[in-house]
């Protein structure tokens, strides 16, 4: 195949849940690249949240972090910087390297690194090796948001704002795009794919994409669409470049590592603006199911395994700290891991 781009256009802890979480790394985005970075780069000074007593900070140390196999746990502190630590240890040890991302994924020796750099003015969706070297730089439009790989560590997705800085709002824009590390084939934005809605052929100036999850045939994937005030979980085939609606009241899909569910924000009674509930969508059944975790849930979840979901609370101040609960409405959250989020299972 040969590599496609398309062009930059503008488009149209315990208590009841709190107001839907903003983004922390800007309040508003403007309509130009410089003004984005402007606002992304005020926001990358975090301030270190020590949380709450009833568990210890992971004990951190300088070191090169690789993605060597073995059952490890990837994720970026509220520096930016990228660590690693234990899955079954997570209290234990720290190893923090210098390489700085705004959201990471990795799999099969593959990570995906989007991130701002308030300096040199730019946004880029960095592929990675497992040594976390370089591999390809793709420039990106708007505020980093998403990120995802296939299991196989071929196929590569992100999504930014490039317009507002929430979803509990319908005054946001957002761009996805694909790359496929193989053929090189690269889409800035998935907006160009043709949509069949209900059925039928369906067009709208105002469809946006967002929260990518691959299937294991590097071909199928899910992802969230909005148009009309409705969100919609849809299938796409990236071949064929199309896109089908699924059902409503989907957000931020993550397919299981079985391939049998995915875990999903749903609005509370199908409004946004009171927040999200963590939920889990059996794909053979229909059926929904939703998790123990009360408070609203703002994040692409993750799996750590076929029965539990990593997710992201974010404090005040924009710190953010990471969570557990079972994937079947059982048991009740459990705090993982301070001062973390976009985590990844590795091994």
């Amino acid at each position: 195949m040969t590599e496609q781009t398309t062009t930059d256009t503008e488009t149209p802890q315990q208590s009841p849940p709190p107001a839907p979480p903003r983004f922390g790394r800007a309040a508003r985005i403007t309509t130009t690249v410089a003004a984005t970075i402007a606002l992304a780069g005020l926001a990358i000074g975090y301030v270190h949240f020590r949380g709450s007593p009833e568990a210890a900070d992971a004990p951190a140390t300088a070191q090169t972090v690789s993605l060597a196999p073995g059952p490890r746990l990837l994720t970026l502190m509220s520096t930016g910087q990228v660590t690693t630590v234990d899955k079954d240890n997570p209290g234990g040890t720290r190893a923090v390297s210098k390489t700085k991302c705004d959201r990471i994924y990795a799999a099969a020796r593959t990570v995906a690194c989007l991130y701002a750099d308030g300096i040199l003015g730019t946004v880029k969706m960095r592929i990675l090796d497992a040594d976390l070297r370089e591999r390809k730089a793709i420039p990106v439009s708007g505020i980093p948001n998403r990120v995802r790989v296939s299991t196989s560590g071929r196929m590569v997705s992100w999504t930014a704002f490039v317009g507002g800085d929430s979803y509990a709002t319908l005054d946001f824009s957002t761009r996805t795009g694909v790359y496929d590390t193989k053929t090189g084939t690269l889409f800035k934005t998935l907006e160009t794919f043709d949509v069949i809605k209900d059925g039928k052929p369906y067009q709208s100036v105002d469809v946006n994409y967002w929260g990518v999850t691959f299937t294991d045939d590097d071909n199928t994937f899910y992802a969230t669409m909005y148009t009309k005030g409705h969100r919609y979980l849809v299938q796409g085939d990236f071949a064929a470049r199309t896109v089908r609606t699924l059902r409503d009241y989907v957000e931020c899909p993550s397919l299981s590592p079985d391939g049998t569910r995915i875990a999903f924000k749903a609005p509370i009674n199908g409004d946004s603006t009171r927040g999200w509930r963590l939920s889990v969508l059996d794909l053979a059944t229909n059926r929904v199911t939703s998790t123990a975790e009360t408070r609203s849930v703002d994040d692409q979840a993750a799996w750590l395994d076929n029965s539990t979901l990593a997710y992201v609370q974010q404090h005040d101040n924009g710190t953010k700290d990471l969570w557990t609960v079972p994937a079947d409405g059982s048991g009740k959250p459990k705090l993982l891991l301070r001062d973390a989020h976009s985590p990844t299972a590795l091994g």
